[in-house]
């Protein structure tokens, strides 16, 4: 497994497009789809929950979620654990309006499953360079818990592993809100639901886009 990379030597890193300065808590997740697309951002990925599009030159990769109650905590883990080499470089972070989410990062790579299951493993046991990210990812997931109604356990989904420009491989999206628990209490609980999910944290709720988990 290839090691992680000096903290001196970071990836490639484009100019993002200056509209995003403005971009925050009123701006709705279509409009940044807009300003990007229209700066030359094309799309390159369809998951549970959000879509992604990647930079003009290659270097960056943006995630758009319509609703993301993770989003911050996934900002917050590869803010701290950026030394470990074993997460994504991270660009940019904004919570949008109707509790959407933007993480705009480095362009990433798939791999193997053989290969995935084995960083996780070692993630697992804390194995040589792979024992800090591993103390960030428990650390963060825990407060994830205990803040978030819905917030599932570790993701250590294959596809969550993949691959940077300079080789090494990171850690992405491991936590998520458990989307079968929270849609059931909107349906079968509506007034425990509204209660703790407020309004401007649920706008877009029935529109993420699901790329695995069924309807």
């Amino acid at each position: 497994m290839p090691a992680a990379p000096a903290p001196d030597a970071p990836s490639p890193r484009m100019r993002l497009p200056s509209a995003l300065d403005a971009v925050g808590p009123e701006t709705h997740y279509r409009e940044v789809e807009r300003v990007l697309r229209g700066e030359g951002w094309t799309p390159c990925g369809t998951g549970d929950w959000a879509v992604a599009l990647a930079s003009p030159d290659g270097t960056a990769a943006a995630r758009i979620s319509p609703f993301d109650p993770v989003g911050p905590f996934t900002a917050h883990l590869y803010e701290e654990a950026a030394a470990t080499g074993a997460v994504p470089r991270l660009d940019l972070h904004r919570r949008l309006a109707g509790g959407a989410d933007l993480l705009v990062m480095e362009f990433l790579l798939p791999i193997g499953e053989e290969e995935a299951t084995e960083f996780f493993e070692r993630m697992r046991r804390g194995d040589g360079e792979l024992a800090g990210v591993s103390e960030v990812v428990h650390r963060v997931h825990t407060a994830a818990l205990a803040e978030l109604p819905w917030c599932g356990p570790l993701d250590a989904n294959p596809s969550n592993v993949m691959r940077g420009a300079d080789g090494r491989l990171v850690l992405i999206d491991p936590f998520y809100a458990d989307g079968p628990a929270l849609y059931g209490m909107a349906q079968e609980d509506p007034d425990r639901f509204v209660t703790t999910l407020p309004p401007a944290q649920r706008r877009h709720l029935t529109e993420i886009p699901l790329g695995a988990s069924g309807p």
